[in-house]
């Protein structure tokens, strides 16, 4: 994946963003999901005003992934966070989402849009800073111990009537 440019969306990019988040979503877990619980979860995640209000977000930071030719195949969103974990501050920073298209996994690109992200995080000022991911989603799991972060617990996402387990992990401001 050569020729990738990693930038931070504005509102105008709200329609480029929702199909990405909806596509990467879909190609990572849609499998898992009747199809009833599947839509109605991109529909709120990932729909047209819900995108927007994201984007007009003031605390709030998205970015496309783009080739060269224009096409997008990823994008991340990061801000304040908000899972639910007891020892989540206002000044605590969330990695909320970070999707890679299947064929531009593996050459080091979603590395790239991570740490970019935790930069953004850490000149906003940001503490720790937390994410969740998937309870069976391993990859991603070694990926971000690599970067120090830890499991601190667990919630429920929901995705339409579907409960997955998340794991919730942090980093706190004094390893890096």
């Amino acid at each position: 994946m050569q020729d990738v440019i990693i930038r931070r969306a504005g509102t105008s990019d709200a329609e480029a963003l929702a199909r990405i988040g909806r596509e990467t979503f879909t190609e990572t877990f849609g499998h898992l999901y009747p199809a009833h619980d599947l839509a109605t979860f991109l529909d709120e995640a990932y729909g047209p005003d819900a995108t927007r209000q994201t984007l007009r977000h003031p605390h709030k930071a998205a970015w496309l992934v783009m080739q060269a030719d224009g096409e997008v195949v990823g994008h991340a969103l990061a801000g304040p966070c908000d899972l639910p974990h007891p020892e989540v501050t206002p000044e605590a920073g969330e990695v909320k989402r970070l999707y890679l298209r299947a064929r531009a996994q593996g050459g080091g690109l979603g590395a790239r849009l991570f740490e970019t992200v935790i930069a953004w995080l850490e000149e906003t000022g940001r503490q720790d800073i937390w994410l969740g991911v998937w309870s069976l989603n391993h990859g991603a799991q070694r990926f971000y111990r690599r970067y120090g972060f830890s499991p601190v617990g667990e919630y429920g996402f929901p995705v339409g009537a579907v409960v997955d387990r998340e794991f919730i992990f942090r980093r706190s401001a004094q390893i890096f």
